[in-house]
């Protein structure tokens, strides 16, 4: 037998390429593909009244035209393209992609073999809290994180977010919520240090080009939707021939910064952005690579085309893709799970005598809570203000594609840095966002870990596109965070088996446990 050192490493490329390509999918194939199961409202409220419904013609306020929903129904059962023409909008504003649910692929299992839990139902008090939190995001979308502890509404959110037992945000050791903790995220390291991940602070470089993470942001103080015949308009699909007036570019610091990052971003462009912080940190000094990289010990090479900055780039975006797949299929193939602003219309209904027009009822909760109550006073109105003009893009809440690219993308960066380094040097922003400061730590507080930054910006991210703009729940962020993990996972795996290189990498998931991933 040939030993195989003697075979040249070029040969029977194509019959190895078809071994490796059919090996994996075969591996894939034997994955078992889970339940997939929704809520309940959609059966449940024959109006479909706690269902997604955005774009379709609407019959009124929170009801949708039923031919509308049959032609739209019709469209998501067969999969033709054909039928997905004939569905009946109220408008011109289009569906999001929904075939992009429905893409196969080739570098890891299929969205049929992932799966995210049931979203809260409409009636629970699951449902209720998320609501009421929104609503208090949005009295205070205008001010500083820095200035939440001095600022008496955000000690009113958390008092009420404190009272309510289906809050699923962070707390203090007394079981409290302080205004310190409002709209964070509970993975590791996520209550350390300012609310502004270090990854959209710092200073970087693409190449040659300095960048500066500033901003541009939308006036304060202009919100949206909040009047019936507006609202409608909307949900129809139709423009109010409102729009947004753009401010001056400044240092992510309050929710109305995040919300208009997130209007305009390229998907993975913040996790692109952390990668070069990470390879620039501290005056041009990179963050060491995960222990596991097989270069961290060669005195011959360096990581390159695998292993090395390229790979780090390229992976970047092609997590990005499967990740969006993953969770297309989960919006519009299992959950329609209405918008947060569908929430609000129900809610403004139910507050003004008008209950009866629709199934679909709202917890108590929501109704006496002192969000509500602070927001009419505000508003002069029931409805959940939005920060932009057309409120929430055209496709179902639950899960959101900015936690699923989050939670995808954090895994590749962990996967090729090391998470437990501290980030030197840390910054916080200015109460009005026009300049950072270092951030001075407070006797005893851990270190700003890398870990804990990413999933610091995976939070900013996803509920700056969320909680802070009014377009999704907090249980959309944190699910599809780990939805996008598992893809990344999945494709971090399959691919592991393309490198020459051998190696075995281990990184810290969301949930704390540890995943390895080795070639061969």
């Amino acid at each position: 037998m040939l030993n195989e050192e003697l075979i040249p490493a070029t040969s029977n490329r194509v019959l190895r390429s078809l071994a490796l390509r059919t090996g994996t999918t075969a591996r894939d194939a034997f994955t078992a593909a889970p339940a997939q199961i929704d809520n309940g409202d959609e059966a449940l409220y024959s109006d479909r009244s706690g269902t997604y419904t955005k774009g379709l013609l609407q019959s009124g306020v929170g009801l949708v035209d039923a031919a509308a929903y049959q032609s739209f129904k019709t469209a998501l059962s067969s999969g033709a393209p054909a039928d997905f023409e004939k569905i009946i909008l109220g408008g011109p504003r289009t569906l999001n992609g929904p075939q992009a649910g429905l893409a196969f692929y080739l570098d890891c299992l299929d969205a049929s073999q992932f799966t995210a839990p049931p979203a809260p139902a409409l009636a629970s008090e699951a449902y209720a809290t998320e609501l009421v939190e929104l609503y208090w995001a949005s009295l205070l979308r205008d001010v500083a994180f820095t200035s939440y502890s001095t600022c008496a509404e955000a000690a009113q959110a958390a008092t009420e977010l404190s009272s309510l037992s289906e809050y699923a945000g962070p707390r203090n050791s007394a079981n409290q919520v302080t205004p310190e903790l409002l709209f964070r995220g509970g993975f590791a390291g996520e209550t350390i240090g300012p609310y502004v991940s270090q990854l959209l602070l710092q200073p970087t470089a693409l190449g040659s080009l300095p960048i500066a993470q500033q901003y541009v942001t939308n006036q304060a103080g202009i919100d949206f939707m909040t009047e019936p015949g507006e609202f409608l308009q909307v949900q129809n699909g139709i423009g109010t021939g409102k729009s947004l007036t753009p401010g001056a570019a400044l240092y992510l610091h309050d929710g109305r910064g995040f919300a208009a990052y997130t209007h305009d971003d390229v998907l993975y462009q913040s996790y692109f952005m952390a990668y070069l912080v990470l390879n620039t940190l501290n005056g041009g000094n990179p963050a060491p690579l995960n222990p596991g990289n097989p270069y961290n010990g060669s005195k011959t090479q360096n990581g390159f085309g695998t292993m090395g900055q390229p790979d780090i780039a390229v992976t970047l975006a092609a997590v990005a893709a499967e990740a969006i797949k993953a969770v297309w299929y989960q919006k519009w193939w299992v959950h329609l799970r209405h918008r947060p602003e569908s929430g609000g219309g129900i809610v403004y209904l139910m507050k003004t005598g008008k209950g009866g027009t629709i199934e679909g009822r709202v917890s108590q909760t929501v109704l006496q809570s002192q969000a509500v109550a602070s927001s009419f006073a505000a508003n002069a109105s029931y409805f959940l203000s939005q920060a932009f003009p057309e409120g929430s893009p055209t496709h179902p809440a639950y899960p959101t594609g900015h936690g699923a690219v989050a939670g995808a993308c954090i895994t590749v960066l962990k996967f090729f840095f090391d998470g437990t380094f501290a980030v030197p040097e840390p910054l916080m922003p200015s109460a009005d966002g026009t300049l950072t400061a270092p951030y001075a730590a407070a006797s005893g507080e851990p270190p700003l870990t890398v870990n804990g930054e990413l999933h610091k910006l995976a939070h900013n991210i996803s509920f700056g596109h969320g909680i802070h703009a009014g377009i999704h729940w907090r249980s959309d962020t944190d699910t599809s965070m780990q939805l996008g993990e598992a893809v990344a996972l999945s494709y971090l795996r399959d691919r592991a088996h393309t490198y020459n290189e051998h190696f075995s990498i281990s990184l810290t998931k969301l949930d704390g446990l540890i995943a390895t991933i080795t070639n061969p």
